[in-house]
């Protein structure tokens, strides 16, 4: 039987391993303890961010102090909007960075069970260290989260540039945050089969049509209110489908 373009097997993966989680019970206290916790992390970070942005604003543009109020006001605005969406995008982003490290030892459980279903687990697989991997994926996360939020800075400023701003950067910005959605939603499958952070950015690049289709269906899930949480771990479970299509079972 012909094999689906990438694109679509990406898609299908993820739409699988929600299935999957759906349909197994047994997963679910496992699955939706840690993106709870970082969702409320999440809030408390972007409300006190929305809180300081006029602040932060002011601090920003003091040369427009002397400014008509109407003007100033009217910059100022402009600002606090950039600054907002941007926030909002960068806390989507790292959300899944945040809910894989808080709930490392959960998410290693349903990546080995979903393994385990499809056929096993890596040959010559180390004993996992749950700490050490927690460690592991905060550094990675913190990591992945700078490199898209310069990233996110590019695409902002190109925001501003008229027609490339409405039509094309939209795009980007999702395929951006869909691929760095796979490398985050792969990492425990990955690494269980000894891929460091760099050799997971290549595999996925090599593969990124792949990574794409995968990590956009995340990406327009997330943005689904309250998707992320009902989302994450069925896209975890899909992650380590997707690793099994990367690396061969």
């Amino acid at each position: 039987m012909r094999r689906p373009p990438q694109l679509l097997d990406g898609c299908f993966c993820l739409l699988r391993g929600l299935g999957i989680f759906a349909a197994t019970p047994g997963l679910w206290p496992l699955g939706f303890l840690p993106v709870a916790l970082a969702l409320v992390v999440l809030i408390g970070v972007v409300i006190g961010l929305v809180v300081a942005l006029p602040v932060v604003v002011g601090a920003l543009t003091p040369f427009a102090d002397g400014w008509n109020p109407t003007d100033r006001d009217a910059l100022r605005l402009v600002v606090e909007l950039v600054l907002a969406v941007g926030a909002l995008w960068l806390a989507m982003v790292s959300y899944t960075a945040v809910a894989l490290a808080i709930g490392q030892p959960f998410y290693e459980a349903i990546s080995r069970r979903i393994d385990v279903r499809e056929g096993g687990l890596p040959v010559g697989e180390p004993e996992p260290r749950p700490w050490r991997a927690v460690g592991r994926a905060l550094r990675d996360g913190l990591l992945l989260v700078a490199l898209t939020t310069g990233l996110g800075l590019a695409l902002l400023v190109l925001g501003l540039v008229p027609l490339l701003g409405q039509i094309v950067v939209p795009v980007l910005g999702a395929c951006v945050t869909g691929f760095f959605l796979s490398v985050e939603l792969t990492s425990i499958a990955l690494e269980r089969r000894g891929l460091g952070l760099g050799d997971r950015l290549a595999l996925l690049w090599r593969h990124r049509l792949l990574a794409l289709g995968f990590g956009v269906t995340a990406f327009l899930l997330f943005l689904v209110p309250l998707g992320a949480v009902v989302g994450m771990p069925g896209a975890v479970a899909g992650g380590t489908l997707l690793a099994r299509r990367l690396t061969g079972p």
